[in-house]
């Protein structure tokens, strides 16, 4: 029989040789995840022989990694900005860029303190839950135009305890908020060109919605429709909040511009590249 070292090492030489990044890491959390143990609880049970049953929930998961399905699908969750959130195929895996963008956007309600938020295309509702979280008098409003996407993030809502205080509508974009008034707008919207989304990793272009990636117009055209449309229901005074691709500052400052924001300021994501723009109006 082998024990759970062997079968670490077995699997991290097989995720290797598949091109998965960080090898030993992915095989401690997928069979952690099949054994329901902790990397701690591992490292404990090192020589602990393991038998057929438990050999058989840790081959799938495996076998789903080697080809290269990311890690947060299979294991079913993933941690965002402290709160933890069930992720599938129904939506983007929220990044750190992401977390992020709700760290600057929580510094700005500090002094502002906003009653009503607008997330523009939620997903798997990390940008609204983490909102509501942390500030309870706001009401958040989240919008998608994928409703298996909504129903994920109602399911994240209710499962983190904010179910009561965030309402969740299909819209494409505006769509079903144009009759409201909003003092802080996020959005993390598809930005990627087709030419980008093709370079990237197998986890990604492979599993992840590509429609929730890829914007039209060289990844432009959605920003771009946000932006000229949110000041119709962005209050005087209120933010507009956006995540972005790493070279579309330039532009989307003109777009901000012409669509009468007073100022637009870019910041900075976890590698030095201009990753948000914020523009008050």
């Amino acid at each position: 029989m082998l024990t759970v070292l062997e079968i670490i090492k077995r699997t991290t030489e097989f995720l290797t040789g598949k091109g998965v990044d960080s090898p030993r890491l992915n095989a401690e959390l997928l069979i952690g995840h099949a054994l329901a143990r902790t990397r701690m609880q591992l490292y404990m049970e090192f020589e602990r022989p393991l038998a057929e049953a438990e050999l058989g929930k840790i081959r799938p998961l495996v076998r789903r990694r080697g080809q290269r399905e990311p890690l947060q699908y299979i294991v079913g969750e993933v941690e965002f900005h402290g709160l933890k959130l069930k992720v599938d195929k129904r939506a983007l895996i929220p990044r750190p860029e992401t977390e992020l963008l709700v760290a600057h956007v929580i510094a700005f309600c500090a002094a502002s303190s906003p009653s009503r938020i607008l997330d523009l295309g939620t997903g798997s509702g990390a940008i609204a839950i983490a909102l509501a979280a942390m500030l309870p008098a706001a009401v958040v409003t989240a919008v998608d135009v994928s409703a298996e996407a909504l129903t994920l993030a109602r399911e994240n809502a209710s499962a983190n305890g904010v179910g009561e205080r965030v309402g969740f509508l299909e819209s494409d974009w505006f769509t079903a908020v144009l009759a409201e008034k909003f003092d802080l707008i996020v959005a993390n919207p598809p930005y990627l060109s087709a030419e980008e989304t093709a370079t990237t990793a197998p986890e990604v272009r492979g599993h992840e919605p590509a429609v929730a990636l890829t914007s039209p117009g060289g990844g432009l055209d959605h920003l771009a429709r946000i932006i000229a449309e949110s000041p119709r229901v962005l209050a005087p005074g209120g933010l507009l909040a956006l995540e972005t691709g790493i070279a579309q500052h330039a532009r989307l400052g003109e777009l901000a511009a012409a669509a009468g924001y007073t100022r637009t300021e870019s910041r900075q994501d976890l590698t030095g590249r201009d990753r948000f723009v914020f523009a008050w109006r």
